[in-house]
């Protein structure tokens, strides 16, 4: 303190203002030895509930997916666990290589010509989407759904206001979920750079008129934007062979646990040479060794603003996700395209029992849209004395997650909440659940 120039500690701390500053000493445990401190703090921990010992149906953008243990074991190798970014090719042919896979099924999934090598997640993806998609057209709005993850909604505004572009949300149909198509033709102009929706969409329903929605982008000069589980895409029509130029989605349910909301993988994927050129994030490309007896991999396209000209720069993404890209690579690899395609089929038999079951319950809506639903869907409560939060008590006493309450978020369809179903959930899991709200609303009457 006397080389540094300071006569009390306290000084360090002189620009934290002092009406929020403590005044009391802390109130500090005495020392403890090892065991005592282990045995502290897995008494905590204990405290924790996870979905071994309760049935959740909670998902809304993170969901409960089975991970095969051969993921577990190929990302806990510490040639790849403690590899942190692919700078030199040479050292890192491993990892190199083992994200030129990633891409190439990312590529292969959502039917498009090119995939980066990850982002963040799917909130910070659609983001960098819509910047791109000012970038490539030289155009400062940007068209999204009302039926948005409110956190992805938010995370869009914040990359998109310093940039001068401004978000405008389509209207959708109240009864099936549906983009309006009037609606979306007063509001697309000339100033719109992208139209982004969703199939399945936060909600779970699946939008309908995607190809025409693009179509009519297309016809405004606009890209045309979609984001997608991609395990839906075992079943349904990628967004490539729907028109969309962009590909976003979250890559969490490919071999990603669930831990307290992240980690998670921004997934994004592009057509066109144009582009892939404003692509944010890396690209990772396949060579060949100067003697030419092997094959090489290195960062084939880096446009972060540390490797370019920050003029140049498409993003400031400061790294990426690269052990969870490499769980859904491992996972992708292991599943395969039947397997892909089983799951899903498991997954939407599993969505549809849990519905027509629920939809027996009187006093439930169930779903609450006209639609085709995947994993997800609305539960709306009839009875205006109830209230989701009240019922997510209940079931929660019962040893059941319930869905996220929704009256907060959309206002307008009332008393409320979001239900996800994967494989997952067994018909004993459902059926307990049915008998549980069924009691709920029973004690009500």
């Amino acid at each position: 303190m006397k080389d540094i120039g300071f006569q009390d500690v306290q000084e360090l701390f002189a620009d934290i203002p002092e009406s929020i500053r403590k005044e009391s000493a802390l109130q500090l445990p005495p020392p403890m030895s090892e065991m005592e401190a282990r045995n502290q703090v897995e008494d905590l921990l204990c405290r924790n509930v996870s979905t071994r010992e309760i049935v959740s149906f909670l998902g809304g953008g993170v969901w409960p997916h089975y991970v095969p243990a051969a993921v577990d074991e190929i990302v806990s190798r510490s040639e790849f666990l403690t590899s942190y970014t692919p700078y030199q090719p040479e050292i890192s042919q491993g990892m190199l290589q083992a994200l030129f896979e990633y891409q190439s099924m990312i590529a292969e999934l959502m039917g498009m010509e090119f995939a980066n090598s990850s982002l963040y997640d799917w909130a910070t993806a659609l983001g960098e989407a819509a910047r791109m998609s000012s970038r490539a057209t030289g155009r400062d709005e940007f068209l999204v759904p009302h039926f948005i993850q409110p956190d992805r909604l938010r995370t869009l505004k914040t990359f998109c206001e310093p940039a001068g572009i401004s978000v405008v949300e389509l209207a959708q149909d109240a009864r099936t979920g549906g983009i309006l198509d009037d609606d979306m033709r007063r509001k697309i102009g000339s100033k719109t750079a992208g139209v982004y929706i969703e199939t399945p969409s936060y909600l779970g329903f699946l939008e309908a008129n995607a190809r025409r929605i693009g179509e009519i982008a297309h016809e405004k000069g606009a890209l045309f934007i979609m984001g997608a589980d991609p395990i839906s895409l075992g079943l349904f029509a990628p967004p490539g062979e729907l028109g969309a130029d962009i590909a976003i989605g979250e890559g969490q349910p490919l071999g990603n646990r669930m831990n307290y909301g992240g980690p998670l993988l921004g997934l994004f994927a592009c057509n066109g040479e144009r582009l892939l050129r404003q692509m944010p994030g890396r690209l990772i490309g396949k060579t060949m060794t100067r003697d030419r007896n092997s094959k090489a991999f290195t960062m084939a396209l880096q446009t972060r603003e540390q490797h370019i000209r920050r003029e140049k720069a498409t993003s400031n993404i400061c790294t990426n996700e690269a052990l969870c890209a490499l769980a859904a690579a491992a996972y992708l690899s292991l599943i395969g395209p039947r397997g892909l395609e089983r799951l899903g089929r498991t997954i939407l038999a599993n969505s549809d029992y849990a519905i027509r079951r629920l939809n027996e319950i009187e006093g439930l809506r169930v779903p609450h849209f006209e639609a085709q639903h995947f994993k997800e869907f609305v539960i709306g409560l009839n009875d205006t004395r109830l209230t989701a939060t009240h019922v997510n008590a209940e079931l929660l006493s019962r040893g059941i997650q319930g869905g996220i309450p929704l009256d907060e978020q959309f206002p307008e369809l009332g008393q409320s909440a979001l239900y996800c179903v994967t494989e997952l959930h067994t018909r004993e899991n459902i059926d307990r659940l049915v008998t549980a709200m069924k009691t709920i609303l029973e004690e009500k009457r």
